[in-house]
């Protein structure tokens, strides 16, 4: 039998696991909601269910290991999330050590947007390369970061956190302590709350519904898109300007509106970046979606 993984995304709204194999095929996938109203013990139960289910099909002798993505600021050494306000519950909780419990494996945990961009890195966009960066645009505005094939780390374990990097001095306060994050300026978040201020919209207006009017010709609507790209332009080029890699990838939800964003996202980086200007650095759109946190759990047991 070809060797294989298993590989968790647990997400605020979704939880997914998948059979994975060394070469990237995905064997089996099963997935169901993230149970967040019925507390702790409902979303471990059915985290190490959907695991088992697949180690009971697949087999034991070729699993080569067991590799969970999460949301939220986490302890690699201790094995917690040590902020995540989409499941609160699971906070400061023992988090790896429980399901290895009760699976009776040892389990890789790991922070959702660095399985993300690791997941691209294996068999997405970034395939070809050995060091990238991935900016996820969803609700909020996550990062990862890969040098030499493996996630960028930092001395605590928390690199990585870009939506928190400023792009305005003195900005919108964002939930972190900071003000002017690139989160408040460049997520599906801050652009319908910016759109609701000016009156194009109630708390039912969707990023995908802003994107259809500026796509229409809506002024105020574009003009809240280029802002999104300017300010994404900024974070970009202090990236390119920093790291020198040689690819940008940009995922998440939000790039359905990417035509509306990206000319001004790609316009602000070149005029803050000379390496951009002048070298061959690439920004494009990842390549597997939603999957791609899956894919980079999967993989987790294969690049140890």
């Amino acid at each position: 039998m070809t060797p294989y993984s298993i590989g968790l995304d647990l997400g605020g709204t979704n939880l997914r696991a998948a059979a994975v194999s060394d070469e990237g095929r995905m064997l089996e996938k099963v997935s169901g909601r993230t149970q967040y109203w019925e507390g702790r013990e409902a979303i471990i139960y059915d985290m190490v269910e959907a695991i088992e289910t697949l180690r009971a099909r697949h087999g034991v002798a070729h699993l080569k290991g067991i590799g969970i993505g999460v949301p939220g600021f986490i302890s690699l050494k201790e094995g917690i999330i040590r902020n995540c306000n989409n499941i609160a519950s699971l906070e400061n909780f023992p988090i790896r050590e429980e399901i290895g419990r009760r699976l009776g494996t040892r389990i890789i945990l790991e922070n959702d947007a660095n399985a993300a961009a690791l997941g691209e890195k294996w068999i997405g966009a970034g395939r070809q390369v050995d060091d990238l960066v991935m900016l996820t645009l969803g609700t909020g505005l996550g990062g990862g970061i890969i040098s030499g094939g493996r996630v960028l780390r930092g001395g605590h374990g928390m690199a990585g956190e870009l939506g928190h990097i400023t792009v305005v001095p003195d900005g919108n306060p964002c939930g972190c302590g900071n003000q002017g994050c690139v989160e408040k300026y460049a997520s599906a978040t801050s652009v319908t709350a910016q759109a609701r201020m000016l009156g194009l919209g109630d708390e039912s207006l969707t990023a995908r519904d802003l994107y259809e009017m500026a796509k229409g010709g809506n002024e105020k609507a574009q003009a809240i898109y280029n802002a999104m790209g300017e300010s994404l332009g900024i974070l970009l080029a202090m990236l390119i300007n920093a790291f020198d890699f040689p690819l940008y990838l940009i995922a998440g939800g939000m790039i359905a509106g990417w035509d509306a964003f990206a000319p001004a996202m790609i316009a602000e980086a070149k005029r803050r970046s000379f390496t951009f200007r002048t070298e061959d650095t690439r920004v494009a759109m990842a390549q597997l979606g939603n999957e791609a946190g899956l894919y980079g759990a999967a993989y987790l047991p294969f690049c140890e």
